[in-house]
């Protein structure tokens, strides 16, 4: 496949995600889910490269839902995997295996990743008051 052919691929997946964020969450997971395609289209072994469009698409949408714990009840936005899966057409199964592709591919924590959070989750994040004292010991301020 050449370079043309994977950024079209690239671009479909980014329009999929997006659309699915322009309906079900906001702008700033569509953002989120743009970088996070874009990154993956840049690793030197494009994994963009095969299988189902809708798949990545549902992968990359689920994994910024699962950072940002958008599948929690108590989240605004919220959803369920099973939401994600029945808008794209995918198993929950082959769409949580490949997140946690994606999520290998990029070194993704599972704990918190600053590049993928949305904001209110950066700013509330407890490991931001974390300090370390002239002794080497770690605390909170």
């Amino acid at each position: 496949m050449d370079k043309k052919e994977l950024k079209e691929r690239e671009a479909k997946v980014i329009e999929l995600a997006v659309n699915f964020c322009n309906e079900k969450l906001d702008e700033e997971c569509a953002t989120l889910c743009t970088q996070l395609i874009q990154k993956l289209g840049r690793k030197r072994t494009n994994p963009l490269q095969s299988g189902r469009l809708e798949i990545w698409a549902a992968a990359a949408v689920y994994t910024i839902c699962s950072i940002n714990f958008i599948f929690s009840k108590d989240s605004r936005p919220s959803l369920t995997s099973y939401d994600i899966c029945e808008y794209f057409g995918t198993s929950n199964s082959t769409t949580a295996q490949k997140s946690r592709t994606i999520k290998d591919l990029l070194k993704i924590s599972q704990v918190f990743d600053s590049t993928f959070s949305l904001k209110e989750i950066a700013e509330n994040n407890p490991y931001n008051r974390l300090r370390i004292s002239s002794n080497g010991f770690f605390f909170f301020d």
